[in-house]
């Protein structure tokens, strides 16, 4: 029962090393590519328009567009959802950022040198080792901006992760086995008080999304705190017949024990920025 978050770079081995460790582990394996269909499936939006959660940096101008922060927050819960159900690896550009605090699972980020990214780069992709080079960079410096535009986080931080590893260092299947040791000392450290905070966490972002896809509260300012299933949304101007219509969308999220709107002023939740 723990969950393994893999950033993912280009001439890493990322994929490879995260497939070599859910089969150590028997865990279930989810890449950004699963992870942005499933999104596209649940809400209803359209992979192209999902790659700027997970894919490319948001322009000047996307960050000040509404459906930036929806997608966002769509990507979201679906990945929350899937750490919530645990015994999982997830590999992708931005999971790392997503997986909360609880001691649930490790943020692990992928290092190595660039010789060496550049060689694999170059066989992968067919390039030449100058132009696979330049796409390692160009690839690290997008990355690197979208997550901080989007998160405000810089990926290079390594007090951001529980584990940076050069992959390149000791064998993948080494590399493989060491995360399946840290996973299991998870599983052996984590309380239930711990997954219960996990779960709930799942269920705020799931609630979120559903509010931010409706088409008469997507744009509305919400907080919304979760403790073992029981909801609160808190914002302004949530009054009669408003009040209703919000509880009859939180009610439909599967894992809501009970909800109660109240119509305050709260500072906004931060990932109403991104």
């Amino acid at each position: 029962m723990a969950i393994i978050a893999i950033t993912q770079h280009v001439g890493m081995r990322g994929a490879d090393l995260a497939r070599l460790t859910a089969e150590k582990l028997g865990y279930r394996l989810l890449t950004s590519e699963q992870l942005v269909a499933a999104t596209s499936r649940t809400y209803h939006v359209s992979s192209e328009a999902l790659a700027i959660v997970d894919e490319r940096r948001p322009t000047f101008w996307m960050r000040f567009k509404t459906d930036t922060g929806r997608f966002t927050a769509f990507f979201r819960a679906v990945v929350l959802k899937e750490m919530a159900r645990d015994q999982l690896v997830v590999i992708g550009r931005s999971v790392a950022q997503i997986l909360p605090e609880l001691g649930c699972g490790l943020r692990v980020r992928l290092c190595g040198p660039i010789k060496e990214r550049t060689r694999i780069a170059a066989a992968e992709e067919k390039l030449t080792e100058a132009l696979a080079e330049a796409r390692v960079r160009d690839y690290d410096r997008e990355v690197r901006a979208r997550i901080q535009t989007l998160f405000g986080i810089d990926i290079d931080d390594p007090s951001s992760y529980n584990l940076v590893l050069n992959v390149f260092a000791v064998p993948l299947e080494s590399s493989a086995a060491l995360l399946a040791s840290f996973a299991r000392e998870v599983d052996r450290a984590a309380t239930a008080g711990q997954w219960g905070r996990m779960c709930d966490a799942a269920l705020v972002a799931e609630v979120r999304a559903a509010l931010l896809s409706h088409p008469k509260l997507g744009n509305a300012p919400f907080r919304v705190q979760c403790s073992n299933g029981a909801v609160q949304v808190v914002g302004v101007g949530i009054v009669p017949p408003w009040d209703d219509m919000v509880g009859e969308v939180v009610r439909r999220v599967r894992g809501v024990k009970s909800v109660q709107v109240l119509n305050q002023d709260m500072p906004p939740d931060p990932w109403q920025a991104y």
